[in-house]
């Protein structure tokens, strides 16, 4: 870990905490980056959000390396989470209360596992109102914190691999492989309104972006750790 490896592009996996922005972790580990060889400036970016109320993993890359941060987010990702049935929220996720409650009695579990199926290949998604698009220089979910509704186009993305892992009900535990730009908490909703119910998105992790992984992955905290022990000039 020397200085010059940070400029010339190091490629970071990071295991991102719950709670964390993404925005977040990159900045703790530019400014460790700084203090540590008295930087004025290091270019430090990340390939691809993860919501605050998701973990896992985040491609850091520090340098030059940020050169290949479009190449790295424009791959497919996978996740790990759970859905819960039955109840909606305005986020798709647990960011915002539960606001509708529906029947669930007619759900089995082999329509469930149909359910994920219906989703593989190409369809046109539209994002949650509760997400960091812009529209009019506004995040969108700004927009929605006031209450103000706001018309979303669709975008198109693409479902390889849906896989229902278990179903302690009403929570489903599933596995999902997917193009850039998917929301995971959209997939939730719209997994209600096929099953003629509700759902929202209760956990998220992601586990692969491209050909990374979490294996050897760090905590924010864990890497400033390392740093400051094992970094020299």
């Amino acid at each position: 870990m020397k200085v010059e490896d940070f400029k010339e592009g190091k490629i970071l996996i990071i295991d991102k905490p719950l709670h964390w922005t993404s925005f977040q972790a990159v900045n703790k580990i530019r400014w460790a980056i700084r203090k540590k060889f008295n930087l004025k400036k290091i270019k430090v970016g990340h390939a691809g959000t993860l919501d605050p109320l998701a973990t896992g993993l985040l491609v850091i890359c520090t340098g030059k390396m940020t050169k290949k941060i479009d190449q790295f987010q424009a791959e497919a990702k996978e996740y790990k989470g759970t859905i819960t049935l039955g109840q909606t929220t305005p986020s798709f996720d647990l960011e915002t209360e539960i606001d509708k409650e529906f029947p669930t009695d007619h759900i089995t579990d082999p329509a469930i596992k149909e359910t994920a199926a219906s989703f593989l290949g190409i369809s046109e998604q539209k994002p949650p109102l509760y997400s960091a698009i812009k529209k009019d220089g506004v995040r969108l979910y700004e927009l929605a914190r006031k209450g103000e509704q706001t018309e979303i186009k669709s975008r198109k993305i693409e479902i390889f691999e849906f896989e229902i892992e278990k179903i302690e009900f009403p929570v489903v535990y599933f596995r999902i492989k997917c193009s850039k730009g998917t929301y995971i908490r959209s997939i939730a909703s719209d997994f209600g309104i096929r099953l003629n119910s509700g759902a929202h998105l209760s956990s998220l992790r992601r586990t692969k972006s491209g050909n990374f992984d979490l294996s050897g992955a760090e905590t924010p905290e864990s890497f400033v750790e390392k740093l400051n022990k094992k970094a020299s000039n």
